[in-house]
């Protein structure tokens, strides 16, 4: 365990770590033999917001709303087509190249959705999990970096002794706490957490989310928890922002924005979450969405909910404004962050 805890930081400071400010990530459409642009897909669309160090923004959102796609353009797996990703001081998307974000690398990593499709089947665990500390040389005695492998795999749950075995001869939450073991191995200030328990059975979940919560104690990890299940970034998040077509719609503390839900379209996924309590679930009214969610390739003009919204419907007032004019992110009172025309 020594040789995991060794660089454990010991203090936290007190400003942003990661700061977003208008990211945009659009991918060009193109079409026919002479690949002529005929459209472009705006999947992040203007976000902003900062995680601080040490606490969990949860991001949530229904599937294509750009939750993933926000993730991996922070990371710069993805180059932003605009916006800035500020990580502590360095404005990542003024670095150029590979080159130049390589030292940065090692402190922000990724725990990716499908837990058998992020590992190479022809390396070993092993190998898996010593591949960055290797590339970031972090350790080049053998000795010493066996070692290392060893106590993260350990300390994630996994047999030191399989450190020789195949991705394939591990179970689904097996290979999760895989990935998790090789995001940490680089021992990393941010983790981009991209779903990382849809893909496993409900039993495991609760053993890979208090994971995530120990092991952030323990190293004072800052994550960005992107998920669709409301219950498991209830469980795990400090703060919650709720995403909708490319844009944040709602940001608060995580019991804001569960007992007072500002946005209609967040009343409406709050209002889907099942309680566990017949008598209570009996007397809740469900939000129903009318629609679909509309193409982001030619996404509504002004607020990009109105053409579901059940709030502009039953206010005729806010009708038109809904409709021509995009509604800003403000702070309604204690950082409760809203974009919608019924607090204006």
């Amino acid at each position: 365990m020594n040789a995991l805890a060794k660089e454990t930081p010991n203090s936290v400071p007190s400003t942003s770590l990661l700061r977003v400010d208008g990211l945009q990530m659009h991918f060009p459409i193109y079409k026919g033999l002479l690949r002529k642009r005929v459209g472009t897909v705006r999947a992040v669309d203007g976000v902003s917001f900062d995680v601080r160090p040490g606490e969990t923004l949860g991001l949530v959102g229904e599937s294509g709303c750009g939750k993933s796609t926000t993730g991996r353009a922070i990371l710069q797996l993805y180059r932003p087509t605009g916006g800035q990703v500020h990580f502590e001081s360095t404005d990542l998307t003024q670095v150029k190249g590979d080159a130049g974000l390589f030292p940065y690398r090692r402190h922000m990593q990724m725990i990716f959705q499908d837990p058998y499709a992020c590992l190479n089947p022809r390396m070993t665990v092993g190998d898996i999990i010593a591949e960055p500390i290797v590339t970031h040389a972090l350790e080049r005695d053998k000795r010493a970096l066996q070692e290392r492998v060893q106590a993260l795999m350990a300390r994630c749950g996994l047999n030191p002794q399989y450190v020789r075995r195949y991705p394939h001869e591990f179970s689904g939450g097996q290979r999760q706490r895989i990935g998790i073991a090789r995001a940490l191995a680089t021992n990393p200030k941010f983790i981009v957490c991209d779903e990382p328990i849809s893909a496993l059975d409900v039993s495991i979940q609760a053993q890979i989310m208090n994971l995530l919560e120990d092991l952030q104690q323990e190293l004072g990890l800052t994550y960005l928890f992107i998920a669709h299940d409301l219950a498991a970034v209830r469980h795990i998040s400090d703060r919650i922002a709720v995403m909708y077509l490319g844009k944040i719609v709602e940001l608060a503390d995580y019991k804001a924005v569960y007992d007072d839900p500002q946005h209609p379209y967040t009343r409406a996924l709050i209002s889907a979450v099942p309680i566990p309590d017949p008598s209570v679930e009996d007397k809740r009214t469900r939000i129903v969405l009318e629609g679909d969610v509309p193409s982001p390739i030619k996404p509504p003009t002004g607020c990009r909910f109105h053409t579901r919204c059940p709030a502009r419907r039953a206010n005729p007032q806010i009708a038109d404004r809904c409709v021509k004019e995009e509604p800003a992110l403000k702070d309604r009172g204690d950082g409760h962050f809203v974009a919608c025309h019924l607090y204006d």
